[in-house]
């Protein structure tokens, strides 16, 4: 469906008499404090901070293939007890999680694919709640609101992606198929310092570290930015960061300029930005999100090729600063078995998928049991190939 269309009519679905679930045009339009009291504290991603700046700044919405449709649960007050951050998909693009052989086979057999319902947190790989709830009963009835809405519209299907792993069972119990994947995470083990984190790891890897650390740093100054302290001309250098490295990967970058001085504004104290200069001119950056008990890694860019700066700013930076923070985990983000190597261990990552046609499900359903096996099998070798010190 063209981004221009109109959204699906007949969106509202009477549930009982007492909660009414609903399609919204948008979330910035919805009240934050009510969003949030669902969302929870712990996960920035599905904040309405976040997800009304993608909004505002036009990194959602007419031609990006994104059109906001959060489906909400509401009691007989008005009051918002339960959330989808929800989305009419037009493409694959920006998820992470790669359906587009689904589509393909889906419309050679004559079918339509797109448009098709996407619960996600937009361009963020990054697993948390897709059920937004302040009552888990609510959790059937949300469900059910999203398979309708794509049943009465003639939509393929529903996917929620990197959902948490404590909602799966929600989904399970609804008789969605469940997909699984892998990301790297580096676990912080209580410790005091980076060199405590080492002393974890095997020797070769150990210095491998040292070297890489040290050579990256010998060219540059790395420092760290939060809150007021990013300037306006630090966005502008990570702007035209973000750009190349959008450009190399993707071809055109997800987030607008805007979304960046949205964010700051929105939630300017969670955000953690990495540069590195030289001659006091930034030359690289990574960007990180700061949660209740991870450190995000989000975006990287460089405009000089140095040597393992990659690795400095966005792994060794970000342990540093979790450390520093008392934070639990960093997760830097999608893919990437270079982490391994740098202390970053495989984690099980989810999503859950509602298929309309019934055929076409069953075929889905045979490719999801045969692709979890290889995942589990590809995480077993990974974790036995970790720089960990064995029996350690």
């Amino acid at each position: 469906m063209p981004d221009s269309d109109a959204p699906p009519e007949n969106p509202d679905f009477a549930e009982s008499l007492e909660i009414i679930a609903r399609a919204a045009p948008d979330i910035a339009s919805l009240p934050a404090k009510q969003w949030d009291a669902c969302a929870g504290p712990d996960n920035p991603f599905v904040s309405h901070a976040f997800l009304s700046a993608m909004e505002e700044s036009g990194s959602v919405g007419p031609g990006t293939g994104w059109k906001s449709l959060p489906i909400i649960i509401e009691d007989s007050s008005g009051e918002i007890r339960a959330c989808l951050p929800s989305y009419l998909k037009s493409h694959s693009q920006g998820e992470y999680i790669f359906d587009q052989q689904w589509a393909h086979a889906f419309e050679n057999a004559g079918g339509q694919y797109y448009p098709k319902i996407q619960i996600a947190s937009p361009f963020s790989p990054v697993p948390g709640p897709r059920l937004l709830l302040r009552d888990t009963g609510m959790a059937g009835p949300l469900l059910r609101a999203a398979e309708q809405l794509a049943e009465q519209n003639g939509i393929s299907s529903v996917h929620a992606t990197f959902v948490a792993e404590d909602q799966l069972d929600h989904f399970r119990e609804a008789g969605w198929l469940i997909r699984a994947d892998s990301q790297f995470h580096w676990r912080n083990e209580g410790y005091d310092s980076f060199d405590d984190f080492l002393t974890t790891l095997s020797s070769r890897k150990r210095k491998a570290i040292r070297r890489e650390r040290k050579k990256a740093r010998a060219e540059v100054e790395i420092r760290q930015f939060s809150g007021d302290s990013i300037t306006s001309e630090y966005w502008d250098c990570f702007w035209e960061f973000y750009q190349d490295t959008g450009a190399r990967k993707w071809g055109t970058p997800y987030l607008t300029r805007t979304a960046f001085d949205l964010l700051q504004q929105k939630m300017g104290d969670q955000l953690l930005l990495i540069l590195a200069f030289q001659d006091e001119i930034p030359v690289a950056g990574a960007l990180n999100v700061i949660g209740t008990e991870t450190l995000y890694g989000r975006y990287w860019g460089c405009t000089r090729d140095i040597p393992f700066l990659h690795f400095e700013i966005c792994y060794y930076q970000a342990i540093d600063a979790a450390i520093e923070r008392n934070l639990k985990t960093v997760e830097a983000g999608a893919q990437g078995s270079h982490k391994l190597a740098r202390g970053y261990q495989p984690v099980s990552t989810w999503s859950a998928h509602y298929i309309v046609d019934p055929g076409f499900r069953t075929a889905i359903a045979d490719y999801l049991d045969r692709e979890r096996q290889a995942v589990a099998a590809d995480m077993e070798f990974l974790a036995e190939m970790g720089p960990f010190k064995k029996g350690g």
